[in-house]
C-alpha cells in the first residue's frame, strides 16, 4: 500500500495552554513540530556541523540566507547542482529568508526605492538590485520549503512617520513577493509563502500591517522588526499583542530570536516559530547554553572541571567530554571545540523547544516557565 501524499502546507495546533500552541506544520518534505526552532543555515551549513548531526539535535527545519547565497555560490548555481537541499544533504525542510534584513544591514552600500534595494556585495563590490520579484526567484531557484516574503526592516527608533512609510511599502512589496511566487508554478505547488509583519514598536501600525498581509492571504506569519536592539522588555511588551493581530489558524514565526528566555517569554506570548544564529555563533566562541544559564567556557575556573557542560542534556558533548576537555579545546583554538560546542548549543535550544511542547500539551506551561526563569541565570 502506497503512503498518502504529504500536503503542501498545512498546520494544526493539537494543544494551547494560555497564549502557548503546540502542534505541526506537514510539508511535502516532513513534519515541523511546533514551537520549532530553527537552526541558521546561513551559507548551505549550519557551521561546525554536518547536517545529519543537526537532525539527530531534533531540528526539525533549518534557515538558509537567500542574500549570501545568492552572492556566493549563486542561486543560479545551486540550482544547477540540484537545489539546496542536495548540495547541502538536508532532505527535510528549509526556510530562506528573502535577504531584506542583510540588505538593510549595508545602509552605506545601496540604495532603497520603490522598485527595490539596490546594493554592492560586501564580498567584492560588484553592483546587485534585489526586489521582490528577483527574491521569489532567488528561493525558487533555491528550492526553498517556506519562502519570505521581501520586505524592509526599519530601526524601532526612527521617528513613527518613517516606519509608518517604510511598512507601507512594504506591505505593497508583500503583494509583489505573492504575485512573484505564485507565478512560480511548479515550485509554489509544493513549497510556501511567509508574509512578514512590520510596524516596530508600534500597535496601531502592526494593525495595518496584519490587516493588509492577512488581506493578500499568506501561509504563514512573521513577525519582524524587533530583535533589532529595542531589548527584551519592548519585544516582550509588543509580543502582547502583535501575535494576537495575525490568523490565528496559521503559524506565527518571530524572525531572528533568540535568547533562550526570549523563546520561552515569546511562546508564552503565542509564537510557533523562532531562528537565530546565538547557539552556533556562541559555540563557537566558547559559550555553552544550559538549564541554569549559559556558562564560558574560556574561563579558567573550568580548566579542571571534570562535569559534563549540563547534566540534563544528552548529546555527545556531554555524554563523553568534560568542561576541562572543552575548555582546553576552546583555549588551545581547536576545531573540534567549535563543533562539540555548537553540537551542544543547538542540542540544548531542541531540547528546550521539546519541553515547551511537552508542557504546552500538559497544560503546565505557566508552572515550566516560572521555573524556568528561577533557574535560568542570563
Amino acid at each position: 500500500m502506497t503512503e498518502p501524499a504529504r500536503p503542501r502546507f498545512s498546520f494544526t495546533i493539537a494543544a494551547t495552554d494560555g497564549k502557548a500552541r503546540t502542534g505541526a506544520i506537514q510539508m511535502q518534505r516532513g513534519e515541523i513540530r511546533t514551537p520549532a526552532f530553527m537552526p541558521v543555515g546561513t551559507a548551505a551549513t549550519v557551521k561546525a556541523m554536518k547536517t545529519g548531526t543537526v537532525r539527530q539535535t531534533g531540528a526539525d527545519i533549518i534557515l538558509g540566507n537567500t542574500y549570501h547565497l545568492m552572492l556566493r555560490p549563486g542561486a543560479e548555481r545551486v540550482a544547477k547542482l540540484g537545489g539546496l537541499h542536495k548540495f547541502m544533504n538536508w532532505d527535510r525542510p528549509i526556510l530562506t529568508d528573502s535577504g531584506g534584513y542583510q540588505v538593510m544591514s549595508l545602509s552605506d552600500l545601496r540604495k532603497l526605492t520603490e522598485k527595490g534595494v539596490e546594493f554592492r556585495s560586501h564580498l567584492d563590490g560588484s553592483k546587485h538590485m534585489l526586489t521582490p520579484e528577483r527574491s521569489m526567484e532567488i528561493q525558487r531557484l533555491l528550492g526553498s520549503d517556506i519562502v519570505m516574503a521581501f520586505d524592509e526592516c526599519p530601526r524601532a527608533d526612527q521617528p513613527r512617520d518613517v516606519i509608518a512609510k517604510s511598512m507601507e511599502m512594504s506591505m505593497r512589496w508583500a503583494q509583489r513577493s505573492r504575485d512573484g511566487f505564485d507565478s512560480g508554478e511548479e515550485h509554489a505547488a509544493r513549497s510556501a509563502l511567509f508574509g512578514i509583519q512590520q510596524g516596530a514598536l508600534d500597535e496601531e501600525l502592526r494593525k495595518l500591517s496584519a490587516d493588509a498581509l492577512t488581506d493578500i492571504g499568506f501561509d504563514g506569519y512573521a513577525i519582524g522588526g524587533l530583535a533589532v536592539g529595542e531589548g527584551q522588555e519592548a519585544m516582550f511588551a509588543t509580543l502582547e499583542f502583535a501575535p494576537q493581530q495575525l490568523p490565528e489558524n496559521r503559524p506565527r514565526y518571530l524572525m531572528g530570536v533568540g535568547k533562550p528566555d526570549d523563546l520561552v517569554g515569546a511562546v508564552e506570548r503565542g509564537v510557533d516559530m523562532f531562528d537565530c544564529v546565538l547557539p552556533s555563533r556562541s559555540g563557537r566562541n566558547g559559550q555553552a547554553f544550559t538549564w541554569n544559564g549559559p556558562i564560558n567556557l574560556r574561563n579558567a575556573r573550568f580548566a579542571e572541571d571534570t562535569d559534563p557542560i549540563d547534566d540534563r542534556c544528552a548529546c555527545d558533548a556531554c555524554s563523553n567530554y568534560s568542561r576541562a576537555y572543552l575548555h582546553h579545546l576552546v583555549k588551545s583554538k581547536e576545531i573540534l571545540g567549535a563543533m562539540l560546542m555548537t553540537e551542544h548549543n543547538i542540542a540544548f535550544y531542541q531540547q528546550l523547544m521539546q519541553t515547551m511542547r511537552d508542557a504546552i500539551s500538559e497544560e503546565r506551561f505557566a508552572a515550566f516557565a516560572t521555573d524556568f526563569r528561577r533557574n535560568y541565570q542570563a
